[in-house]
């Protein structure tokens, strides 16, 4: 399939941002980040199994999900440097690649730790073209609703958690964990390649354009040095993610535990996840209109809130309850991150600035699974984990309170 023409091959005019190619282009990465999310969320429904086969505890049944994380960290930032100089298409097509390897090498580990390195080498790395890269790339094409475009794209990562973990619990209980691993590399393959190729177009920015473009907020974002923005931006995402690592990662765990079964668990994370698409919808439309920084402050508060409603409610009624809230909270947070990297960065260094910060968030997944995995095998329960969660996101409230007042202060200069 041979990509569409651009305006300078063909003699149009026409402006590719906000056009009907860039409504298309949104759909398919929107497919490609869903099917590509089943490299992290598959890892998550699989853990009882993992841990129960192997015989392990629960910090070391969490270490396969903190080495894909770390992995899909690590994949975004080379992937995202490679974006902004080669466009996103080829890598794209080389991850998914390595995702399908992964996911066969995993379901012939003959130890947990040769699965965590396939998790962590092959299925994070892979699966990291599908969310950061993609994602700068999709705020290249629009402008006028650049927030609701991000926020329908970043709902491909939920809308995968929503899909992918009552589908492989279900193949999982009816014939293990391996053959299902196996089933998924090649759904990968068979699915995947193909939409890629929907993405052999360049972006409309180019490097010269988008330096002009962003010469001025470059010098001093916020009145502060390009470099410390971006660290600020980096500890902000390291410390939501912590947070938002407990839920997501131990609730069909703490399911278990609660003798409710991984079932109910795989189902109420699926409906944290179903109201995280409603809540990066809703934030996308938001940010649009009050700014990235102030949709970050926003969600951050939500989140911290929902979290703490872990702590009184352990029945299962109520549980779904507070998944869903905590669901509705917290989705509009990540995408927030790219909105503020396109305000006071120039357009030729999104993909490398949002996948850096995005890498700090999948970190703080990382660190937030494995702490949480460790508090609860020292402490047997997981409300010092919650408590821990907590203290991390107000952190994070903290950082984006603080900027928030810089550009207030910045604006009436």
């Amino acid at each position: 399939m041979p990509p569409p023409p651009s305006a300078a091959s063909s003699g149009n005019t026409e402006n590719p941002v906000d056009s009907s190619y860039a409504w298309t282009r949104l759909w398919v990465a929107l497919c490609l980040s869903t099917i590509g999310a089943i490299g992290t969320w598959c890892v998550v429904v699989a853990l009882p199994a993992v841990q129960a086969e192997f015989g392990v505890a629960r910090a070391e049944a969490s270490l396969p999900y903190t080495l894909t994380m770390i992995g899909f960290a690590a994949g975004g930032i080379t992937v995202g440097r490679l974006t902004d100089r080669l466009g996103v298409f080829r890598p794209v097509v080389v991850s998914v690649m390595i995702m399908a390897a992964g996911f066969v090498a995993a379901a012939l580990a003959g130890s947990l730790w040769v699965f965590a390195l396939a998790q962590g080498l092959a299925i994070g790395t892979g699966s990291a073209a599908t969310f950061a890269p993609l994602l700068a790339d999709t705020s290249l094409w629009f402008a006028r609703r650049r927030g609701l475009a991000v926020g329908i794209f970043a709902s491909g990562n939920y809308l995968g958690g929503v899909v992918w973990p009552p589908v492989v619990q279900h193949f999982i209980a009816g014939h293990g964990w391996r053959p299902t691993y196996v089933g998924i590399g090649l759904f990968c393959l068979v699915t995947m390649l193909p939409l890629a190729l929907v993405l052999r177009r360049r972006s409309p920015a180019t490097p010269a354009s988008s330096a002009a473009a962003g010469q001025v907020s470059a010098e001093r974002p916020l009145g502060l040095a390009p470099a410390t923005l971006q660290a600020l931006l980096l500890v902000a995402g390291l410390a939501c993610c912590v947070a938002m690592a407990m839920p997501q990662v131990h609730l069909v765990a703490y399911c278990a535990d609660l003798g409710y079964g991984p079932a109910r668990g795989a189902r109420m994370l699926s409906l944290l996840l179903g109201c995280g698409i409603v809540s990066r919808l809703a934030s996308g439309w938001i940010s649009d209109r009050i700014g990235g920084l102030r949709t970050l402050l926003l969600g951050s508060t939500l989140q911290m809130a929902a979290l703490l409603l872990f702590l009184p409610f352990d029945g299962l009624a109520s549980l779904y309850v507070v998944a869903a809230l905590f669901g509705l909270s917290q989705g509009g947070i990540v995408p927030s991150y790219a909105m503020i990297i396109r305000r006071f960065f120039p357009p030729a260094q999104a993909a490398t600035r949002i996948s850096a910060t995005i890498t700090t968030t999948i970190l703080g997944m990382a660190l937030g699974g494995w702490l949480s995995g460790v508090i609860f095998d020292v402490t047997g329960s997981y409300r010092a984990a919650f408590v821990n969660g907590a203290v991390w996101n107000l952190l994070n409230v903290g950082i984006a309170a603080w900027l928030l007042r810089r550009d207030r202060a910045t604006d009436g200069r």
